[in-house]
């Protein structure tokens, strides 16, 4: 029986928190259409470039350990590479792609056009005056070096070296995808929890669970936890007692959790959340924050200064957060896309200053005392109001 398709919209607008820690500021629009179950397909307008990509939802992917080699095989027909198998290594410094060109029936390797640039690579085969492209992607996993790539033919493949901007960041492969993005989450998130916040627990919670099964984290929900913990929905307890209480109870498990890793928090949303109260943040700083935040601009320049306006006035509570993702309407299957675009911010924030996993672990081990991003040395009492120390770790 045919699949009947389905056609849903979704818009996201991303950036980091500007704060003292990570400056590097970035905006995203990424606009989601689904017209098939296999398949996302997504267009990312990066600062002033038009950037067109297409994600694949699924790839098999085999891992040679010894040799670092990656053998991919898309389970898509539709997929950011026309071709449906390659091989990727990853090296030091450079990345290789390996193409297969049997029956591709070109000339010589003048009929091969192999363009790249920072975050793109197109690649095209010339047969009998035709054209036909083997790779066109906009999204590599992170930047090259354009100038300094070098291709050549071995026997019937063709060899693409792309050097990496940064050495030290290991490719899971070519393209950043879901698939790619969950592989590469451990080197970057260093065990690291993560907690979303914004103003609906329902969207909170469908996306902080797509993320955790993704990247293999626990999936924890302070909903869930306290409703348990109190044998009564959150609804009739805030009746009962008040949005304050609750929120305080919030605030109590989030001191709980704040010691664990490798778990994603999704919190409570509305005015019963401890994210909303500036005062409650003290042990959310414990892992990456995130804003899930719905918005009603109508273009990304509108939705751009919407972001920047609330994380600079900090009136909203939220705007502590250290990414935040605008969008324009939800549906719950959408969930997962949305939760590609938090992983997406995550890599572009901690690779804007790598240490910042190692600094909220610093933060944890000296008891989330409420001084991020500065954090103060050893002894430093958070109950002094006139501490003037200028020492910060």
């Amino acid at each position: 029986m045919a699949t009947r398709a389905t056609s849903t919209s979704l818009n996201f607008f991303f950036s980091q928190n500007p704060i003292e820690t990570h400056k590097h500021s970035f905006l995203l629009n990424l606009s989601a259409t689904i017209s098939n179950p296999s398949f996302t397909s997504f267009t990312i307008t990066h600062s002033s470039l038009l950037l067109p990509a297409r994600f694949p939802t699924h790839h098999a992917i085999s891992v040679d350990k010894s040799s670092s080699r990656f053998s991919c095989r898309s389970l898509s027909t539709d997929v950011p590479v026309s071709i449906k198998d390659y091989e990727f290594f990853d090296s030091t410094s450079e990345v290789e792609l390996r193409i297969s060109l049997v029956g591709r029936n070109f000339q010589s390797s003048r009929d091969i056009f192999v363009d790249a640039n920072d975050t793109s690579l197109t690649i095209r085969v010339e047969n009998s005056g035709s054209l036909t492209t083997l790779i066109e992607t906009n999204k590599l996993f992170d930047k090259v070096k354009p100038a300094e790539t070098i291709w050549f033919i071995d026997d019937d493949q063709l060899v693409v070296n792309l050097k990496k901007q940064d050495p030290e960041l290991k490719w899971p492969d070519i393209v950043e995808s879901w698939d790619s993005l969950i592989m590469g989450s451990t080197q970057l998130l260093k065990g690291a929890s993560i907690y979303i916040v914004g103003g609906s627990t329902e969207i909170n919670q469908k996306v902080g669970r797509e993320l955790a099964v993704g990247i293999g984290y626990t999936s924890l929900s302070t909903k869930e936890l306290l409703e348990t913990f109190a044998k009564q929905t959150i609804d009739s307890w805030v009746l009962a007692e008040g949005p304050d209480s609750v929120a305080e109870a919030e605030s109590t498990i989030l001191e709980s959790l704040s010691s664990h890793v490798r778990a994603v928090v999704a919190t409570l949303g509305g005015p019963q959340g401890a994210a909303r109260k500036a005062d409650k943040w003290r042990h959310l700083h414990a892992g990456f924050t995130i804003w899930l935040s719905k918005t009603d601009a109508i273009d990304e320049d509108s939705a751009k200064e919407e972001a920047r306006r609330h994380i600079q006035d900090g009136r909203l509570a939220y705007s502590n957060a250290d990414v935040v993702i605008k969008f324009q309407g939800w549906d719950a299957d959408n969930a997962k896309s949305v939760a590609q675009a938090c992983l997406s911010a995550l890599k572009q924030l901690i690779l804007s200053d790598k240490q910042l996993s190692g600094k909220k672990s610093l933060y944890i081990r000296l008891g989330c005392r409420g001084d991020w991003p500065n954090i103060k040395p050893p002894g430093w009492d958070p109950s002094a109001a006139d501490d003037t120390s200028p020492g910060a770790l």
